[in-house]
């Protein structure tokens, strides 16, 4: 009898491409077969970027981060078995270095605002165009938040409204003194949806030097990454809503 065919394959991959050693590996989550497939074919004709494995929901995504070590997930939201906000909670309490990038269909979805809180590194509009996919997924990959100005900020700040002040977030924002007047300057401006560069155009000091900043507020605050700070700033009221 003849051997039989792998019957899963990887999706969308060229046998005769050989992906590039540093090429951004991606872990595609959602529950629809169209929308994956959808992202699979777009991302897979991205120079730079490569589809490591598909997951139909929140449980098998947690899985195949431990299993594959991607760089990014694309996480939808609802999804069933486990939502996207808790697989996103699991895989950042794992301590993996998996980014995790939100997929949803309207910006103004309070369940976006509990994912960033959960520990992803932004989101995605389903609808977006195939260089935002890419673009946002490479933003994400090299440790930047996609926190644009505009829709980003406007979502923080709305949800930021609702969140209720517990005690376990009472001693978080104490820590606010162990920052320093400039760390505090820059945790603004981070919650202001601006760049390092940006950052280091308005304080007219070089980029290197912003980022040892932001280093310092993340370890100092006990945070994971750039999204993080922008929601602890506004819980902490260092921004308010506009």
């Amino acid at each position: 009898m003849s051997a039989q065919p792998d019957p899963c394959p990887h999706p969308h991959t060229n046998a005769s491409d050989t992906p590039a050693a540093d090429a951004i590996r991606v872990l595609i989550a959602d529950d629809q077969m169209m929308v994956r497939e959808g992202f699979s074919v777009l991302l897979g004709a991205m120079p730079g970027i490569e589809v490591a494995g598909e997951a139909v929901n929140g449980r098998e995504a947690v899985a195949q981060v431990a299993a594959l070590r991607p760089d990014v997930v694309l996480m939808d939201i609802r999804m069933p078995e486990l939502n996207g906000i808790e697989a996103t909670r699991e895989i950042v309490a794992a301590g993996t270095d998996t980014k995790v990038l939100v997929l949803t269909t309207f910006d103004l979805d309070e369940y976006v605002y509990e994912a960033l809180r959960a520990g992803a590194s932004g989101f995605l509009l389903k609808d977006a165009s195939a260089r935002q996919l890419a673009d946002g997924v490479k933003v994400v990959a090299s440790g930047e938040a996609l926190l644009a100005p505009t829709v980003t900020k406007r979502l923080i700040a709305e949800f930021s409204k609702l969140a209720t002040v517990s005690t376990a977030k009472a001693p978080a924002v104490a820590q606010i003194g162990d920052l320093t007047e400039r760390e505090t300057e820059v945790l603004v401006l981070i919650a202001q949806g601006r760049s390092n560069a940006e950052i280091a155009d308005h304080l007219v000091v070089a980029e290197s030097t912003i980022k040892t900043h932001v280093s310092r507020i993340l370890v100092k605050l006990g945070l994971r990454d750039r999204t993080q700070a922008a929601v602890f700033a506004y819980e902490a009221r260092l921004v308010t809503p506009s």
